[in-house]
């Protein structure tokens, strides 16, 4: 029997409408929440690794009244991959120019907002330093240092000899081995962090639901090849917006040392520390993230204040 999210009230109360856009050959659908209002700031969210908008609705679902649009990154959940002619692949190049061309397709009225949540934070810093303009940025578990360099490297280098598998493996066989169910389940047991049963569960059943949501075996390789052979560091001194860092003192991928040193390589950047979770602070502590982004929104002028200065 499922569990039902803890957060499904609170998201039931917050318009959604889905859409879909042409970007790079990819029909890239995208959900978008709550109403845009001309001046306030628009929110838009890029998932991590694997993962799909559903990972980060819990965050959604603690902003009511806040516009946010949150797309399927090309090749996963309902997104289709990035076009053969479109002269990218789906490495971290690929991605970058995919989300400048998705916010520009958007024509936001107000100020932009770009939050990312783990291989999300790597993808918005390169966009960001590619050129992607914004009015702020938050980084929700970012990636702030080589991921085979964490406190569980191992665990890493182990993530890396099941993906060289799959690609080894015959087509059929290495796309089943890509979504088998126990290793989904090994990797969601490995980050979540929470003492609450109930909670746990349902973390696993959203690992199970769409952890495997993804295009083809392609897709799913070149994003992990990206997602450890970059991290935010690389781009932290392009990215000029104030930038908000919320990271977890027991993240198994970047060690909290790491988000500190991270923080100083931004020209304006400040850190928020959320204890007692990992790299699930999305499903685990949405409210306590959502609180802080929440005070960020409100410190942004308005469009319509800037046009008037």
């Amino acid at each position: 029997m499922s569990i039902e999210s803890p957060y499904a009230s609170q998201l039931a109360r917050i318009p959604v409408r889905e859409h879909t856009v042409s970007v790079l050959g990819s029909a890239s659908r995208y959900w978008e929440y709550g109403a845009a209002v001309v001046g306030a700031p628009t929110v838009v969210m890029v998932h991590g690794f694997r993962g799909d908008h559903h990972g980060l609705e819990p965050v959604v679902a603690q902003l009511p009244g806040v516009h946010i649009i949150s797309p399927d990154l090309p090749g996963f959940g309902a997104s289709t991959p990035l076009g053969a002619d479109s002269g990218f692949s789906h490495d971290l190049d690929g991605y970058s120019a995919w989300l400048r061309g998705f916010v520009a397709a958007l024509e936001l009225p107000g100020p932009v907002v770009i939050l990312g949540h783990s291989f999300g934070s790597i993808v918005s810093s390169a966009a960001l330093a590619g050129g992607l303009a914004a009015d702020a940025v938050i980084l929700v578990n970012p990636i702030a240092a080589p991921a085979l360099s964490g406190p569980r490297g191992i665990m890493t280098r182990l993530a890396v000899f099941y993906y060289w598998a799959a690609a080894k493996l015959p087509e059929k066989l290495g796309f089943a081995l890509l979504r088998s169910r126990l290793i989904v389940r090994v990797m969601s047991v490995t980050m979540a962090k929470t003492k609450d049963q109930t909670l746990k569960r349902w973390i696993h059943e959203e690992h199970d639901r769409y952890f495997s949501a993804f295009s083809n075996r392609e897709v799913v390789l070149d994003a992990f090849r990206a997602s450890v052979s970059n991290d935010v560091s690389e781009f932290a001194a392009s990215i000029t917006p104030r930038t908000l860092l919320i990271a977890a003192d027991r993240d198994d991928i970047t060690p909290i040392a790491a988000q500190h040193t991270l923080q100083t390589l931004f020209p304006q950047a400040t850190l928020y520390v959320i204890h007692g979770v990992g790299h699930l602070i999305h499903y685990e502590k949405p409210a306590e993230a959502a609180a802080q982004i929440r005070g960020l929104l409100a410190t942004l002028p308005s469009s319509n204040e800037t046009a008037g200065a």
